[in-house]
């Protein structure tokens, strides 16, 4: 390896590292998602009701008290099955859910189906394959050959580097339980499922570290299942994937069955989204 190269690759982590930018939302982690923005949009879009809600709620109490309190007025007893109480129930529940509930599936049935289900299916696609355990992540992508299962693939423990401005597709399972694969700066979030094989896709539209954590409860060191997403410029990814390529095949041991756990990479149907 040569020392530029020794240079470059020591180099990537603070070149990939954004200066801290403003939080978007309410206290919402940065989005650095090309689609990210339409889960922001639902989680402000129904904060504002929801707190609407929670203000109306806490002044009816307050009224209730002052105006009903000890010595006011004698206290008149109710089942509250009456007609007049039924019609205020229904009313309420149905501005609730119409309101807040009907806004939500619409808007994510609509953002699913358009746009999250819809998995990249072009040769540009940087195809990566996650397998959980505990208490790692396994991050898998095809070397030069563009095949998985091969001497040049690029391996890596709790630490997925990716570039912006290219959409990056992965198939994910786990080894042992379910563990589910965090990225909150890109607002992704998908289960893996021993057995099974699940999907997510994200475009990254600005470099820097992020985190990458597990959603689900995966046993005792559940906490252990943290990671580092590195995102960086086409040109440094470029230069980062040449190397680790070529340091994979010097490490190559086609009898470790450990380390030769990726599957190949097969385009079916739901692949075309």
């Amino acid at each position: 390896m040569s020392a530029f190269s020794v240079a470059i690759l020591t180099a990537l982590p603070s070149i990939a590292a954004a200066v801290p930018q403003k939080e978007t939302g309410y206290g919402m982690p940065r989005d650095v998602s090309l689609e990210g923005h339409r889960i922001d949009y639902l989680i402000n879009s129904v904060s504002i009701p929801i707190a609407l809600l929670f203000v109306i709620m806490v002044a009816w109490m307050a009224i209730a008290m002052i105006a009903h309190r000890e010595g006011k007025h004698e206290a008149e007893y109710d089942h509250g099955v009456g007609r007049h109480n039924a019609m205020h129930a229904i009313i309420i529940s149905s501005v609730i859910f119409f309101g807040v509930d009907g806004w939500l599936f619409y808007w994510s049935t609509k953002d699913i189906d358009e746009v999250f289900w819809q998995f990249p299916d072009s040769e540009d696609a940087l195809r990566v394959e996650v397998n959980g355990q505990q208490w790692a992540w396994n991050f898998r992508m095809a070397g030069p050959d563009k095949t998985f299962g091969t001497a040049d693939d690029i391996v890596t423990i709790g630490d997925l580097t990716v570039p912006t401005g290219r959409d990056v597709m992965l198939k994910m399972t786990s080894k042992d339980v379910i563990h589910s694969l965090y990225l909150p700066n890109l607002r992704v979030k998908k289960d893996l499922i021993p057995g099974n094989t699940t999907r997510t896709w994200f475009h990254a539209t600005e470099t820097g570290e992020f985190d990458i954590a597990c959603a689900q409860h995966c046993g005792t060191h559940h906490f252990k299942m943290r990671g580092q997403l590195n995102i960086v410029t086409p040109e440094e990814f470029k230069v980062w994937g040449e190397e680790m390529s070529e340091l994979a095949k010097r490490a190559y041991d086609p009898k470790d069955p450990e380390a030769n756990w990726g599957w190949p990479w097969e385009a079916d149907a739901e692949d075309q989204g």
